[in-house]
């Protein structure tokens, strides 16, 4: 049994408890050989009597000790002590997503799908080491104060062999894939469909099937389609929608096949929010066998003068006859291409089936070695004439086509076709990772400065604006100027006109161009870009708009624009920006509260714990927050750092005792002993043998305690002599202790 404060493995010191799963408890640990804090999984004590999940929980450690992936909980040992299985993982400082979706109602459009890459990229590392998950859900997914996103437990993760993997659905109902719920086949794919789910809960903030009981939920998942997350919230992009809708299919192979896939189309949907790019595979497509209709015989034979397709026919090729049927299935992707295959040769009995038998017969298998006489027969070198034009006419058809890539191969080569540049320029800038320099596109189509950026890996924001100098989709201004670096997917702010706003009629073309031509001042910092207008004559008014690709304090864009002339004094408005848009959020009470329960309310709420400080309090509880640095229920940005205070109780004081002590009642000479008892015990003792004594002690805790005397009192008592019989006195001494005095303490 775990407890807390106990030692296992010999370095692991078991601080508090953070968790609890099906299987397993989670403790906040301190590993004292490394010094750093670490999160135990510790298999339930229920369980560990159990083969089978002991199995389990060990094959969990094996699997997931073979993930290094910056969006994967680490495992950093595995270990059994005295019947206790416990596995030592990275301790991620965080909240779950889950939680995260709670706080926060939903998630914007552009985190949700960052949210998703990390996921993704983690989900994909461990698929490339042949281990699925499944059990991706918000719960298992943690966020780190730094903003990090992990995946963890891989509770029910198991190694991927080639062969079939079957398992039960262990993970949450919410997010189990349809193989899952009917506890079939079960692949990486079934990841892709609970990310899926996930996505659609980031966006929407609700599951996307709920219901009473699981097991209701689980035949939601089976038979029901899944509602789009559009109807909750429509600003999502269609692209984005197109995305979760393929990775919840109810068929594996209408998914994405992999999650490389699946992180490719993230990334455009960050780039072409405005785009449609997905492509679906239609659930009526591909796979099926179709018959030939009586009108596609008859068009044959037009066109052929006659082919009779109960004759058998001879493939040339004896390898043909040896493919299986599962050679010969067509691949889904090319189901827009249509291949026909010459007949097989049949057996009599075959020829003698009536047709629609024939044509439903599954294809016959020849082996090495079966059917030789049937073989020989076939094997005859005549052949039909009509079949032989029909070769002759495809063996011409071949060589045409080979002719025609030759040439085209030619003609690449002497670079005839340099129209395809802009595509490989698209292409390179996909597989680039680095930063990519900005291009100029002001003055251009708004559809063509949108297609050069996109080659370049680059997004667009549009924002119209009036202008009488640049004609309706013409982009005026640009977020980054030509030449600075920028990182790839970013998306770029263009102004472009929505035409003329009618402040001035169109006025025949001038042959002389007066006043004064507004320079480019975007870009620059406000001050400059004042200083560089008004010096030109101008007036400047500035206004301000929040950017994510624009620095702060930076120029955004101008009205007038550049190349504006304009006369002296001519208002120009300058849209500088304040830097990202900042969510504002509200400071807990957190006074009362423990430290670590103040860290985690400061986290739940989107802030961060600052200094820590230390004061006396007689009212708080020692450990416990006294005062914090941000009054609660103030606004302050997100990610604010709050300083708090914590008792450790009371302020402690001092006291002495000083006074002038009497000999006691009865004393007549020898020494005393004088004991001052303090009222929390403490006990101090002196011997004086004069009178009056001066007392001078300090350092008390306490404000009180008692005072007694001990000393030897002698004196005259009768007794009878035993000799004679008669009573006479005799000196008898004694020791007296005085009942205790109450004396008060002086505060020093």
């Amino acid at each position: 049994m775990i407890k807390i404060g106990m030692l296992i493995g010999d370095r692991y010191e078991i601080l508090e408890k953070i968790g609890t799963g099906g299987m397993s408890d989670v403790y906040k640990a301190k590993c004292h050989k490394l010094n750093r804090y670490v999160a135990v999984k510790v298999l339930k004590q229920e369980f560990s009597e159990n083969t089978n999940f002991v199995s389990k929980f060990h094959v969990e450690a094996q699997a997931a000790a073979g993930l290094m992936h910056p969006n994967i909980v680490n495992v950093y040992d595995v270990g059994e002590e005295e019947g206790i299985n416990y596995i030592v993982m990275e301790l991620v400082e965080g909240i779950t997503l889950k939680n995260y979706i709670e706080k926060k109602a939903r998630l914007s459009v552009k985190e949700a799908i960052s949210i998703a890459i990390q996921v993704s990229m983690g989900i994909e590392a461990a698929h490339n080491n042949h281990i699925i998950h499944r059990d991706i859900k918000p719960q298992n997914i943690m966020i780190s104060k730094e903003g990090k996103v992990k995946i963890a437990d891989f509770g029910i993760a198991k190694a991927a062999t080639s062969n079939t993997i079957t398992s039960n659905v262990m993970g949450s109902v919410h997010y189990t894939s349809p193989e899952q719920a009917r506890g079939g086949f079960s692949d990486e794919r079934s990841d892709i469909y609970s990310l899926g789910c996930t996505m659609f809960e980031m966006l929407t903030g609700r599951v996307p099937f709920d219901g009473e009981t699981t097991v209701a939920i689980a035949i939601k998942h089976i038979q029901e389609e899944m509602a789009s997350p559009r109807e909750y919230v429509s600003e999502i992009p269609v692209c984005v929608e197109q995305i979760i809708f393929k990775c919840t299919q109810k068929s594996p192979d209408r998914r994405y096949q992999s999650m490389g896939e699946l992180i490719v189309d993230l990334k455009k949907s960050l780039m072409y929010p405005e785009e449609n790019f997905v492509k679906i595979i239609s659930a009526d497509t591909g796979g099926a066998t179709k018959m030939i209709s009586e009108e596609d015989i008859a068009e044959i034979k037009q066109r052929t003068d006659h082919i009779d397709l109960e004759e058998p026919m001879r493939l040339k090729d004896r390898e043909v006859q040896r493919m299986t049927s599962a050679e010969l299935d067509l691949e889904e992707d090319d189901e827009d291409e249509l291949e026909v295959i010459a007949p097989k040769p049949v057996h009599k009995a075959q020829a003698a089936a009536p047709k629609a038998a024939q044509v439903k017969a599954a294809p016959v298998v020849y082996e090495d070695g079966e059917d030789d006489e049937y073989d020989e027969e076939y094997d005859d070198d005549d052949m039909d004439p009509k079949m032989e034009r029909i070769t002759t006419i495809l063996a011409i058809v071949v060589a045409v086509i080979i002719g025609i890539l030759v040439l085209v191969l030619a003609a690449n080569a002497l670079g005839i076709f340099k129209g395809n540049s802009a595509g490989s320029a698209s292409e390179s800038a996909q597989e680039q990772n680095g930063p990519v320099l900005m291009i100029d596109v002001v003055g251009k189509d708004k559809e063509e400065a949108k297609s050069m950026l996109n080659e370049l890996g680059l997004g667009t924001k549009i924002t119209e604006q009036s202008s009488n100098e640049y004609a309706a989709g013409i982009v005026i201004s640009q977020g980054v100027m030509a030449g600075e670096e920028v990182e790839l997917y970013t998306t770029i702010d263009l102004v472009v006109s929505n035409g003329s706003d009618g402040s001035s009629e169109e006025v025949p073309e001038q042959e002389e161009v007066t006043g004064i031509e507004i320079v480019d001042v975007t870009g620059q910092d406000e001050a400059t870009a004042k200083s560089t207008l008004e010096g030109l004559g101008f007036s400047v008014t500035v206004t301000t708009a929040s950017s994510d690709s624009v620095e702060e304090g930076k120029v955004i864009s101008q009205n007038p624009v550049a190349g504006t002339n304009a006369e002296a004094g001519t208002e120009v408005v300058l849209t500088v920006s304040s830097g990202p848009e900042i969510s504002k959020v509200k400071v807990p009470d957190l006074r009362g509260m423990t430290e670590t329960a103040a860290k985690e309310k400061l986290q739940a709420a989107g802030l961060t714990c600052g200094t820590i400080s230390e004061t006396h309090s007689d009212t708080v509880t020692e450990g416990c927050v006294v005062s914090q640095s941000h009054s609660p229920d103030t606004e302050v940005e997100e990610g604010t750092a709050v300083n708090i205070q914590l008792s450790i109780g009371p302020e402690k004081h001092t006291y002495k005792y000083v006074a002038t002590l009497d000999a006691p009642s009865g004393y007549t000479s020898g020494n005393v002993t004088i004991t001052i008892t303090a009222s929390d015990g403490e006990t101090r003792t002196f011997t004086a043998s004069s009178f009056p004594c001066a007392v001078n002690e300090t350092g008390f805790k306490v404000s009180s305690g008692t005072l007694t005397y001990t000393y030897m009192s002698t004196s005259m008592q009768p007794v009878i002599d035993a000799a004679t019989g008669e009573e006479v006195q005799e000196e008898v001494t004694q020791e007296v202790t005085t009942s205790p005095v109450t004396i008060e303490f002086v505060q020093e």
